[in-house]
């Protein structure tokens, strides 16, 4: 078929004739006898894709009925005009509904909610160890990160998701700043810091920071498998899916459209690193994420 043929649209009668056709070409032996079996199972495959798709934006348009109509009756309380037993009847139609179409009010509230994003300033003009933990600390937060450059040419980490998850994203990022700062100062007083000969304890400190940013990291994933273990578990739902549709419809909103960017890695001095990943997989997060 040349570029400029014409898009053929096959509509059922169409179809019907394209299999008398063949039929005739395959009895004159024009066309291999297998033609007839692929263009049945071609037809097969178009309508089963059509059929998808159609139940696919049925399922979604009922979906949406079903949140508007559960936000509407959630809206019914006695503060807004309602008798205590109109009330009681909206809740009770609010909690059959969700039972019915496998719902949590956790969904809800999401879908009422509008993303937001913070940044943490870092006061630093190049990368380090510790933005490594940045986008560890957004997916434990269920939130999307990215760094930015200050007009003052310094970076800046934004968290973007919804605003209960971004503010602890934000507070969870900052502790782990105070443990480097706390860990480090502690490296540098001990004897294996002394060991290092001088001109190698710039690398021996940034390998201890390698070291300890990559087990907080290990830390930080081991504790959100945990988290989602125990939430499906009690709910049987997984509600991280649902935040990041959300945050991905926003930022498609905004234009936005992020990029993962590879750092390459330096050498390390194996036992200062191996130290920092001990200590960091060993940092309790418990009050912190509390």
């Amino acid at each position: 078929m040349s570029d400029s043929a014409p898009l053929m649209i096959v509509t059922p009668s169409c179809a019907h004739s394209l299999a008398a056709d063949i039929g005739k070409d395959i009895a004159s032996g024009d066309i291999p006898h297998e033609a007839a079996g692929f263009f049945a199972d071609l037809c097969r495959k178009v309508k089963l894709a059509a059929s998808s798709r159609n139940a696919d934006n049925a399922n979604r348009d009922e979906l949406e009925r079903v949140l508007g109509r559960i936000q509407a009756l959630r809206s019914k309380t006695v503060d807004q005009g309602c008798t205590e037993e109109e009330a009681l009847a909206a809740a009770a139609k609010v909690a059959e509904l969700l039972d019915r179409y496998g719902l949590s009010l956790s969904e809800i509230d999401f879908k009422e909610q509008r993303c937001s994003g913070e940044g943490v300033e870092t006061d630093r003009r190049r990368h380090g160890p510790i933005d490594e933990c940045a986008g560890t600390v957004a997916v434990f937060c269920d939130c999307r990160t990215w760094y930015e450059m200050t007009p003052a040419g310094t970076l800046r980490h934004i968290f973007f998701g919804l605003p209960a998850d971004v503010a602890g994203a934000r507070c969870l990022y900052v502790k782990v700043e105070e443990a480097f700062g706390t860990e480090t100062r502690a490296f540098k007083r001990s004897a294996l810091y002394d060991d290092h000969h001088t001109s190698q304890r710039r690398s021996a400190t940034t390998s201890f920071q390698a070291g300890l940013g990559h087990g907080i990291c290990a830390k930080f994933d081991k504790l959100k498998a945990d988290r989602t273990t125990a939430s499906l578990k009690t709910s049987g739902r997984d509600l991280v899916p649902i935040k990041r549709d959300l945050i991905e419809d926003e930022l498609s909103d905004l234009g936005l459209n992020l990029t993962t960017k590879s750092v390459r890695g330096n050498k390390v001095l194996a036992k200062a690193y191996h130290t920092g990943r001990i200590t960091g997989e060993s940092l309790e997060w418990d009050r912190a994420i509390q």
